[in-house]
């Protein structure tokens, strides 16, 4: 299947680039409600799998709350609070720096690179995650030296919450870019267990809907697309991933998952913001977000258009 186009850049009135890709919204049950594209092949949900991935160390024996939970579900932009916190929460599972399985980089938040020395560990966004891991296997009593192979007690655990919540067998396991294990499933599953943590009633599940939620913040960082649409919509859960991967969900279970076959994230939050759209959601507040930036010379001179969805 040739996937349709999701997005066009336009430039001064101009089409300039395409952007071809899959997107699915399900409903409280799971099932599709539309689908554009393919919905149904495996794809990498990239660090959109980090919430499914919480909801596997809450029921392997993680006890975080709140913020923490929130770090450890986050692709943080590095800002000197969100390392601060990860430094805080290594030293409170007898955990250094070096313990992460992370590579060193330097901040996504531009200010905080400009700041830094070198890059480091606890600065690569995933440090939240890694740090969640580690304190997992502390209180399960699993071996912390290699964590992040996909034989580790600790993924194996992983793995199993997260076939239990997209109703699909893992079809492929990679390695993200972070190094940890990265499962891939359908589209259709990714949006299923998207709805199934932001409507679930109590449970980790519910833990993890709970804490993004309060903290949008920490989940992505200053003028990020998660914490702005997590921000202005009340009971939203959403969460990006690399490679033109977006997935988000309401209280009410319905949900939505893109990827774009380019792999380029820029169609991503004009897509959400239109999903919203469809489902009812007022995105008065996400107008910066609803068509992108297209800039020359500095000041706006088009925008990245989205179909409307029916």
């Amino acid at each position: 299947m040739t996937n349709p186009v999701l997005a066009e850049v336009v430039r001064s009135g101009f089409v300039e680039s395409v952007h071809r890709g899959a997107l699915v919204i399900t409903g409280p049950e799971g099932d599709a409600r539309l689908a554009l594209g393919d919905v149904t092949s495996p794809v990498f949900p990239r660090s959109s799998n980090k919430p499914l991935q919480a909801v596997g160390m809450l029921r392997s024996g993680l006890d975080f709350t709140g913020e923490d939970l929130a770090l450890a579900c986050a692709s943080h932009s590095g800002e000197p609070m969100h390392v601060k916190r990860v430094l805080e929460l290594l030293q409170a599972a007898g955990l250094q720096e070096d313990d992460l399985a992370c590579p060193p980089d330097f901040p996504l938040h531009v200010p905080s690179m400009r700041d830094a020395a070198e890059p480091r560990r606890v600065m690569m966004n995933c440090s939240g995650k890694h740090t969640a891991m580690l304190t997992t296997c502390v209180r399960a009593g699993w071996p912390t030296s290699g964590y992040e192979s996909p034989d580790h007690p600790l993924q194996q655990a992983i793995a199993a919450a997260v076939s239990v919540l997209t109703g699909e067998p893992i079809a492929h396991t990679g390695v993200d870019g972070c190094g940890a294990p990265l499962f891939a499933f359908s589209l259709t599953a990714l949006a299923r267990a998207f709805g199934r943590v932001a409507a679930a009633p109590d449970g980790p599940a519910q833990a993890v809907a709970s804490a993004m939620r309060a903290h949008p913040w920490l989940v992505a960082g200053t003028g990020r697309e998660d914490t702005d649409l997590m921000s202005a919509v009340d009971g939203l859960v959403s969460k990006g991933g690399a490679e033109g991967v977006h997935a988000f969900a309401l209280p009410d279970g319905f949900a939505m998952a893109v990827k774009i076959d380019d792999g380029n994230k820029r169609a991503c939050a004009p897509l959400a913001v239109e999903a919203l759209r469809y489902l009812g959601v007022d995105v008065s507040r996400l107008d910066g977000l609803a068509h992108g930036s297209v800039l020359g010379g500095g000041r706006p001179v088009g925008e990245v258009r989205v179909p409307e969805l029916r």
